[in-house]
C-alpha cells in the first residue's frame, strides 16, 4: 500500500465549526496525497458548483453547436440526439464525482489513474491520461473561444442585414482578441475567478446548491440568459411553429451520409461537447474549502443541469422551427442566430444574443482557468517539456500565470483550424475524445485492478461504481471512436474532420516522448511534501 491508501481519512467526516478548521482538514489530506498546500482555498461549495456549471456554458453550448443536431436528424436530432447522450454522460459523472471525492487534487484524472493502476504500470497510466486530459482541455479551450468569436460575427452580420461578413481571417482576429483578454482574466488572483463565476449563474439561471436555500436560490436565478431564451422561442415564435408531431419526430438527413441511423448518432457531437469540463471541479480542489464533498457535488449539479436545461432550450428550439431546411440554408455563422432572428426579428435577437455571447466569454474564461490547473498540476510532476516553468506560482496573485499563457499560446496554435470549413467539428471531436479518454482511464482502472484500492470519500458509488463505471467506459469507447469520422461521407481536404490530425498528433509525440525518455525517468505523480499530515496541519 502507498501512503495514500494509509492516510487518516477520518477527518473528512469531522463536523468542522468554522472554515479554519475545515482549510486545516483540506490541506492535511493533500499533504497524505502527496502535495504541499500552495493556493488559496477562496472557492466555496456555491462557488465550485457555479465553476463547473460555468464552464459547460448550457445556452451559449447549444447555441454554438445547433448545427450538429439539425444537420444529423433535424428535429430528432436536436431533442433526442442530445437526450440519449446526457443519460449515458451521467455513469461518468457519477464515476468522476466519487473519484473526485476520495482523491482531492487538483493533479485529478492523472492522479486517479495512477493511485488505481498496478504500480509496475502506474507511470504509464499517468502518462497516458495526463497527455490525453492536457490535450483535451487546450482544444476545449480554443473551441469555446472560437464558437465565441463566430457569436461574435453572426451578431455583426444581423446588425448590418447581412451586409457585413467576416471573413475567416478575421474571426481568427477576433478569436486572438479573446485568447488574450482570457489570459488577463485567468491570471488574477483566485477570489477574483470566484466572484466572475457568482456572476456567470446569475446571468445564466443556474440551480445553485442541494441544501435548504436550493430553492430560493432556484427562484431568484431562474430570471437568467436561459430561461429568457426558452420562453421566448416558445411564446415568440407563436403562429409559426412546428407541430408537436414534427417537433417531437419529424427526422430529416442533411449530413451527406446515407445511413440515417449513422446519421443520427453524429448528433450527439453537440451534448458531448457541452458535457465535457465538469472534471474542473477535481482540477480546483486545492483552492475550494471542503474540498471532499464540494467537488463531488459541483460535478453531479452541474451535469444534470446543464443535461436539463439544454434539453428545454432545445425542445423550444425545434419548436421554433417550422422549416430546418429555411435554417441550415442560413448565410449565417451560427443556425442559431437564424433561429432567434426568425422568432424575435433583429432588435430582439441582437439583445439575447449579446447576453449569451457574454455567457460564452465568461465559460471561456472558466475553462481556461481550469485548463491552466491541469496545465500546473502535470508540470509539477515534471511531465511537460519545459516543466519548470509552467509549474510556477505567482506569489502576487497566487495563480499559475506561466501555466495560463501556455494555455492560451496552444489554444492560439489550434485556433488556425477555423481556416477550414468544418473548425468547429475538429474543435469540439478533439476535446470531447480527449477529455473522455482521460475520464474513461480511471474508471477503468477503478472497476478492474483498482477495485479494492479506493478508498470512499464523503460520496461512494459503493456496490453500484463497479455496474455504473462499466456502463461509463463502454460509452466512451463508443462516443470516441464515433468522432474521429468525418462529417460528410464524401469529404475534401476543406471539410475533412482534422481531430485525427490533432489526437495522432499528440499520441504519436507522447508516445515517443515515453518510449525515448519518460519511460526512464517518469514516475507519475511527484510528491513535494516531506512533512507528516500532522505538521502539515499545524502550518496551516
Amino acid at each position: 500500500m502507498d501512503k495514500y491508501e494509509k492516510g487518516d481519512t477520518q477527518v473528512l467526516t469531522v463536523n468542522h465549526t468554522d472554515n479554519e478548521s475545515i482549510i486545516r482538514a483540506d490541506n492535511l489530506k493533500l499533504a497524505e496525497l502527496g502535495y504541499k498546500s500552495e493556493f488559496r482555498r477562496e472557492f466555496s461549495r456555491l462557488e465550485t458548483i457555479c465553476f463547473a456549471f460555468s464552464i459547460m456554458g448550457v445556452v451559449a453550448s447549444v447555441s454554438s453547436t445547433l448545427s450538429f443536431g439539425i444537420f444529423n436528424g433535424g428535429h430528432v436530432g436536436m431533442v433526442f440526439g442530445w437526450l440519449i447522450p446526457c443519460c449515458f454522460v451521467m455513469f461518468v459523472a457519477l464515476s468522476m464525482a466519487e473519484l473526485a471525492s476520495s482523491m482531492p487534487t487538483s493533479a485529478g484524472l492523472y492522479y486517479f489513474s495512477a493511485k488505481l493502476s498496478p504500480p509496475k504500470y502506474s507511470p504509464l497510466a499517468s502518462w497516458i491520461t495526463g497527455w490525453a486530459n492536457v490535450t483535451g482541455q487546450v482544444t476545449l479551450v480554443c473551441g469555446i473561444d472560437f464558437t465565441c468569436a463566430q457569436m461574435i460575427t453572426t451578431a455583426i452580420a444581423v446588425s448590418s442585414d447581412g451586409a457585413t461578413i467576416l471573413s475567416s481571417g478575421a474571426t481568427f482576429g477576433i478569436l486572438l482578441a479573446i485568447l488574450f483578454s482570457h489570459g488577463i482574466v485567468c491570471s488574477s488572483a483566485t477570489r477574483v475567478l470566484a466572484r466572475l463565476n457568482l456572476f456567470y449563474v446569475f446571468i445564466n439561471g443556474k440551480p445553485l446548491t442541494l441544501s435548504f436555500k436550493f430553492w430560493i436560490r432556484l427562484i431568484l436565478f431562474a430570471v437568467g440568459t436561459s430561461i429568457a431564451a426558452i420562453v421566448a422561442l416558445l411564446v415568440l415564435s407563436d403562429g409559426k411553429r412546428a407541430s408537436t408531431s414534427d417537433a417531437f419526430t419529424l427526422f430529416e438527413n442533411n449530413s451527406g451520409w446515407t445511413s440515417n441511423g449513422w446519421t443520427f448518432m453524429l448528433a450527439f457531437t453537440s451534448p458531448m461537447w457541452t458535457l465535457t469540463g465538469y472534471d474542473s471541479a477535481a482540477h480546483i480542489s486545492e483552492e475550494t474549502a471542503n474540498a471532499a464533498s464540494a467537488a463531488p457535488l459541483a460535478i453531479i449539479v452541474s451535469v444534470l443541469g446543464t443535461a436539463s436545461l439544454g434539453w428545454l432550450i432545445l425542445i423550444a428550439a425545434s419548436f421554433a422551427i417550422p422549416s430546418v431546411t429555411e435554417i441550415i440554408s442560413t448565410d449565417l455563422p451560427l443556425p442559431m442566430g437564424q433561429v432567434f432572428l426568425n422568432v424575435l426579428g433583429k432588435h430582439g435577437m441582437l439583445t439575447i444574443w449579446s447576453l449569451i455571447i457574454v455567457v460564452q466569454y465568461v465559460t471561456g474564461a472558466a475553462q481556461a482557468v481550469d485548463a491552466s490547473r491541469v496545465v500546473f498540476a502535470f508540470a509539477r510532476d515534471n511531465a511537460l517539456p519545459g516543466s519548470k516553468l509552467w509549474k510556477k506560482i505567482n506569489r502576487h496573485t497566487q495563480t499559475p500565470v506561466n501555466a495560463v499563457w501556455f494555455v492560451i499560446g496552444a489554444s492560439s496554435l489550434c485556433g488556425l483550424l477555423g481556416f477550414s470549413e468544418t473548425a468547429l467539428t475538429s474543435l469540439a471531436a478533439s476535446s470531447v475524445i480527449g477529455l473522455y479518454t482521460s475520464y474513461a482511464a480511471p474508471i477503468f482502472l477503478r472497476i478492474t485492478y483498482g477495485r479494492d484500492k479506493l478508498i470512499p470519500g464523503p460520496f461512494s458509488l459503493g456496490r453500484w461504481a463497479t455496474p455504473i463505471g462499466a456502463i461509463a467506459v463502454a460509452w466512451v469507447t463508443f462516443i470516441v471512436v464515433m468522432l474521429f469520422f468525418p462529417p460528410h461521407q464524401v469529404t475534401s481536404a476543406q471539410d475533412m474532420n482534422y481531430s485525427v490530425v490533432i489526437i495522432m498528433g499528440v499520441f504519436i509525440f507522447a508516445s515517443l516522448s515515453w518510449v525515448l525518455s519518460a519511460r526512464k525517468w517518469f514516475t507519475g505523480p511527484v510528491r513535494n511534501i516531506d512533512e507528516s499530515p500532522a505538521t502539515s496541519i499545524k502550518q496551516a
